[in-house]
């Protein structure tokens, strides 16, 4: 066990000594570590979660366990590891356990943690299994952060863009990272390797599909698992119903379809935005808008015969209002009109309307700029709201029409809140 642990700590050593982002958080990290309560940072795989732990402990003396390590999972002794971690890190005042999902019955133990006064940061990435046993085991101990892929304001500070100089050189360059970003994604590791996107993010979403689905659900029907997982990312922002899927794809039954998607949610893979009424009842039966986490992994694996940057730009418009704290069936919805007239994202405040969102990638065709203007003005005389926004890729102005205002957006303005 001195050996496992003694090599974890240089594997800690060395990603601290490598160069990183600070993501941007909107916790102050002071105050998160003051805080006796359990630190619970989740969030999908590969993003940062373990990076973003190390760096809110560096400078401080601080334990490490990684559950990503067979040798640690197969060798576990409860007693016999925290004797070694008193021997190889003498007095420290963290412990930050990585992937602690990984652990049979980790949150018994984590709560015995917390009895004996260990200051806890925990990194997991599974959404129902972190949240649902946390709360059962350990109800109001934990503060949760939760961890996405780059943003485009983090990609564009990891790009190092400058805030001076020539102003068309820097809005050019800016143009063509959001471009790119739009394509790619967000995902850290492919940012500055490009080439290898494809292939990294088509590995990384079979080992979700795989590691995070199968094994841990013990299913046995891969085959339906993996055609349901392709067929909705294939079918990303459309509006879906389990009974659609199920007959679409030939799933076994409706219940496994329902079953199986609520598993490809666990682990931040994919999102289902149900659409806003204010009867919970009707609101359950009607379709839901499926999102994936990263575009990234539409050009990896979706079966797409032509790129669609319309749709790719309303599922980052989704992320980013995730980023900016919207939760799916709370505060974020799509809408219908009653003339089958749809709006892409209704936020709310409390029991109040917000804002009403449209998404168009261009609007330089009048019958276009209709379609969607039309749209959003009978939703918003629907649903009592004067907030109104369409989100562009480049273009911006605002549109006057039957005593509306409605604020036309650049994706990059919208984001970076210039």
């Amino acid at each position: 066990m001195n050996t496992i642990i003694q090599n974890q700590r240089k594997e800690r050593d060395e990603l601290l000594a490598r160069p990183y982002l600070m993501r941007k958080s909107n916790t102050d990290i002071g105050v998160l570590l003051s805080n006796p309560m359990i630190k619970l940072i989740t969030g999908p795989r590969r993003v940062g979660k373990s990076t973003y732990a190390l760096l809110m402990l560096q400078g401080r003396n601080f334990a490490y366990l990684n559950f990503d390590d067979n040798l640690l999972l197969s060798a576990w002794d409860e007693e016999l590891v925290m004797r070694t971690l008193d021997e190889v890190y003498a007095g420290y005042e963290y412990l930050l356990l990585d992937e602690v999902q990984n652990l049979k019955d980790w949150d018994v133990w984590v709560s015995k943690l917390y009895r004996r006064g260990k200051n806890l940061v925990i990194t997991g990435s599974n959404a129902k299994m972190l949240s649902s046993e946390m709360a059962t085991v350990l109800t109001g101990r934990y503060l949760q952060v939760e961890m996405l892929p780059f943003s485009l304001s983090e990609t564009m500070e990891w790009k190092g863009i400058s805030t001076g100089g020539d102003e068309n050189a820097r809005q050019t360059e800016m143009t063509v990272i959001a471009d790119d970003y739009l394509r790619n994604g967000g995902y850290p590791e492919t940012i500055d390797m490009r080439s290898i996107t494809r292939s990294y993010l088509s590995t990384l979403f079979d080992s979700i599909i795989w590691k995070d689905v199968a094994k841990r659900h013990n299913i046995r029907n891969i085959t339906d698992l993996n055609n349901l997982a392709l067929y909705l990312l294939s079918n990303f922002c459309n509006p879906l119903s389990a009974n659609d899927i199920a007959r679409e794809i030939s799933m076994t039954s409706v219940t496994t379809t329902r079953k199986f998607m609520d598993y490809l949610h666990e682990p931040y893979l994919f999102y289902y935005l149900p659409r806003f009424n204010n009867k919970l009842k009707l609101m359950k039966k009607a379709a839901s808008k499926v999102y994936v986490i990263d575009n990234g992994f539409v050009a990896a694996k979706a079966f797409n015969l032509s790129e669609n940057l319309g749709r790719l730009l309303e599922n980052e418009v989704f992320v980013e209002l995730l980023r900016m704290g919207y939760k799916v069936e709370t505060t974020l919805f799509y809408y219908r009109s009653r003339n089958d007239r749809e709006v892409d994202f209704v936020t709310r405040q409390g029991t109040r309307i917000e804002r009403l969102i449209q998404v168009c990638y261009d609007m330089n065709s009048p019958k276009t700029e209709k379609r969607e203007v039309d749209s959003l003005i009978e939703c918003a005389g629907e649903l009592r709201c004067n907030n109104l926004m369409i989100i562009t890729n480049n273009d911006e102005r605002e549109i006057l029409k039957d005593g509306y205002c409605i604020k036309v957006v650049p994706f990059v303005k919208f984001v970076l809140g210039v």
